[in-house]
């Protein structure tokens, strides 16, 4: 393997010498390929402008392959360039020119890249049912090449931002993208959309239950899971750039919370309520707006010290996104609306 890290550095130098500049652009990239974005972004864009079956589905895949990507991070033991560098010894053999940036320092395995998994499988279906409406209403290739033609440049992009910060080395993205593009397609229609609480309760805690299962296993067989917290600490450049949220159990309870409130959501009397009324465009422009500025807000605020504080108020925070998109931000929309502009009754 060490010929695959020595030569996907080379590629990250060569990256970072022949683009100089473009640091803020890379950053931007990766952050919106961040898999957090399926949650605060993409899932309530999709939710209010292209419908309530797409926008779920996106949440869907998003939560199920983080939880795969998750899992396979602990099979793999991917090394993280950013530390390989310097733990491998390969910087006292070679002078090599490469920074470290505060998205850098990712605390898990590198192998595969959630960035490039997550995001290729949850924006899948999005780009299936645009191009699927543009083959009806076009015969030009062109246009009906573009929303693929977007959605490979975007995971291309991610892929590239990945490797310029020193996240990833090149096969561990390539890994992440196919794996993406094979369970957006593979699972796309296989969603749940509307089940029982039972499910979602049940769902949940099989998510949790089977993965301390999987990581005591390891455990228990003597395989130190916290290997790549620890080189993540000794090689950062900057203690302030190790982030909790990067932690392999916080991508754990998002998915965990977000199915869970998913259930509270559904099975609320307001829920029942709502779902008989159907926003206009303009009040779905609006929700998709608000929705977008309180998640980001929500996810951005100040985070307690504490671990279990931490764990507890990320929870919280991700159990109420769903509500928050389903629930209060439309009735918000329909208040603020009326008398003048009605909700149309189905």
């Amino acid at each position: 393997m060490d010929i695959v890290y020595t030569s996907g550095v080379q590629f990250a130098e060569t990256l970072q010498s022949a683009l100089p500049g473009l640091e803020d652009f890379w950053l931007w990239v990766t952050f919106f390929g961040d898999p957090k974005c399926v949650f605060i972004i993409y899932f309530p864009l999709t939710y209010f402008l292209l419908g309530k079956k797409v926008g779920l589905t996106v949440l869907w895949l998003g939560l199920i392959s983080e939880w795969l990507n998750l899992m396979s991070k602990w099979l793999l033991f991917g090394e993280r360039p950013f530390w390989w560098i310097s733990e491998s010894g390969f910087s006292k053999k070679k002078e090599i020119f490469l920074r470290q940036f505060p998205s850098s320092c990712e605390t898990g395995p590198g192998s595969p890249s959630g960035h490039c998994m997550i995001t290729g499988a949850a924006l899948w279906p999005v780009v299936s049912i645009l191009a699927r409406q543009i083959a009806k209403n076009s015969k030009s290739w062109i246009l009906k090449a573009m929303p693929f033609t977007v959605y490979f440049l975007l995971l291309l992009l991610i892929g590239l931002s990945r490797i310029f910060i020193l996240a990833h080395f090149p096969h561990q993205v390539i890994g992440g993208i196919l794996a993406g593009i094979s369970l957006g397609w593979l699972l796309q229609f296989w969603v749940p959309l509307e089940r029982g609480f039972r499910f979602y309760l049940m769902t949940s805690l099989s998510l949790w239950l089977s993965a301390t299962v999987i990581y005591w296993t390891l455990i228990t067989l003597g395989i130190d899971l916290n290997w790549s917290m620890k080189l993540a600490t000794k090689w950062c450049e900057n203690p302030k750039w190790i982030r909790m949220d990067t932690y392999p159990f916080a991508s754990l309870c998002r998915d965990v919370a977000t199915v869970l409130g998913l259930g509270l959501t559904f099975h609320s009397s307001s829920y029942t309520q709502l779902k008989l009324e159907r926003l206009g465009w303009l009040q779905r422009g609006w929700c998709a707006i608000l929705a977008l500025v309180v998640l980001y807000f929500l996810s951005s605020i100040a985070q307690p010290q504490g671990v279990a504080l931490w764990y507890g108020l990320n929870f919280v925070k991700y159990a109420s996104f769903p509500w928050i998109v389903i629930i209060l931000l439309p009735k918000a929309i329909q208040i603020l609306a009326s008398p003048g502009t009605q909700s149309h009754t189905e």
